[in-house]
C-alpha cells in the first residue's frame, strides 16, 4: 500500500480565496504526484467525470439548494485545476495561461466596459459578442455550439446563435404554424410505412417545438427536465403504494395504477398548497 505522508498545506487565510485557491492548486499537484488513482489520470480518462459534475451543478440550481451547488463547483474547479495540471505535464499550456486567455477574452468581448464602444442594451452586447467571437477566427458563427450536448440544448443554442444574425422568425405565430406543419409531415410519413423519412420529420417536430419554446421564452431542455423529475416522483410513488399493499405492478390494471397516478398528483397539489 502506498503512503506518502506529505504534510498538509497551510490554510494561509481562510477569508482570502487567493489565498484558498493556491492552496488547493498545491494540494491538486500533490496528489496528482502521490496518489496512484490521480497520478495514472489523462485528459481523456476523466473527460466524462467533468460531464457528470456540470449536470451536478445543474441539478442543485434548480433544487435551489446553495450548499449543495457550492460543493458541486468545487468538484468543478477541480476538474479545471487538474486537467491544466495534466496539459502543463505534456507541455500543452498551464492553469496560468487558461487564466491569462479567459481574461484577455473577457476584455475583448467587452469593448463596452474596458473600451469606447457604445451599446444601447443587452442586445447590442449579445450582436456584439458574435461578431467579435467571428474576429477571433471562427469560420461560422455555429462553430461554439459543441455536438455532444444534450440535443434539446442544442437546438436551443443553435437557434439562438442564428438570430442573433438576423436569421430568424418575426412574427411567433409564423414558429406555431411550422410546428403544425412539421407535425403534419411526421404524420403522413407515420401512415405511409417510411420510418426513415418519419424519423427526419419526428426531429423536425423536435426542432420546431424547441425554436417556438425559445419565442416564448422557454428553454425546452429545462421544460422536459421538469416533465422528466414529475413523471419520476409520481411513477415512483406508485412503486411505493404497490408495495405497502403487498402487490406487483405487472398484476394490477392500468385503470387500477391509473388511479393511484391521480393520488400521486393530488398529493403534489396538497404539498403545494394548491
Amino acid at each position: 500500500m502506498s503512503q506518502a505522508n506529505i504534510p498538509v498545506p497551510e490554510s494561509k487565510n481562510s477569508a482570502d480565496p487567493i489565498a484558498q485557491f493556491e492552496r488547493f492548486v498545491e494540494i491538486v499537484t500533490i496528489l496528482r504526484k502521490h496518489c496512484p488513482w490521480d497520478a495514472k489520470q489523462t485528459n481523456e480518462s476523466i473527460a466524462h467525470y467533468m460531464v457528470e459534475e456540470v449536470y451536478e451543478c445543474i441539478d442543485d440550481i434548480y433544487k435551489k439548494n446553495d450548499p449543495g451547488f457550492a460543493k458541486e463547483l468545487g468538484d468543478l474547479l477541480l476538474h479545471i485545476i487538474m486537467h491544466s495540471i495534466m496539459a502543463e505535464e505534456r507541455g500543452a499550456f498551464n492553469l496560468n495561461d487558461v487564466i491569462t486567455s479567459a481574461s484577455d477574452k473577457m476584455i475583448f468581448r467587452h469593448p463596452h466596459v474596458f473600451g469606447d464602444t457604445q451599446v444601447a442594451d443587452s442586445q447590442d452586447v449579445v450582436r456584439n459578442w458574435e461578431k467579435l467571437k467571428m474576429k477571433e477566427g471562427r469560420e461560422s458563427i455555429l462553430d461554439g455550439v459543441p455536438i455532444a450536448l444534450p440535443q434539446l440544448l442544442r437546438a436551443e443554442r443553435i437557434q439562438h446563435k442564428v438570430s442573433r444574425v438576423g436569421f430568424d422568425w418575426d412574427d411567433k405565430r409564423d414558429v406555431w404554424n411550422k410546428v403544425e406543419e412539421e407535425i403534419a409531415e411526421l404524420k403522413h410519413e407515420l401512415d405511409t410505412g417510411d420510418i426513415e423519412k418519419a424519423r427526419l420529420e419526428l426531429g423536425d417536430v423536435f426542432f420546431a417545438l424547441v425554436n417556438a419554446a425559445r419565442h416564448e421564452g422557454l428553454v425546452a431542455e429545462e421544460a422536459l427536465q421538469l416533465t422528466n423529475n414529475k413523471f419520476t416522483s409520481r411513477f415512483q410513488y406508485i412503486e411505493q403504494t404497490v408495495l405497502k399493499m403487498g402487490k406487483n405492478m405487472q398484476d394490477m390494471s392500468l385503470e387500477e395504477l391509473d388511479a393511484i397516478w391521480d393520488e400521486a398528483k393530488a398529493e403534489e397539489k396538497n404539498k403545494a398548497g394548491l
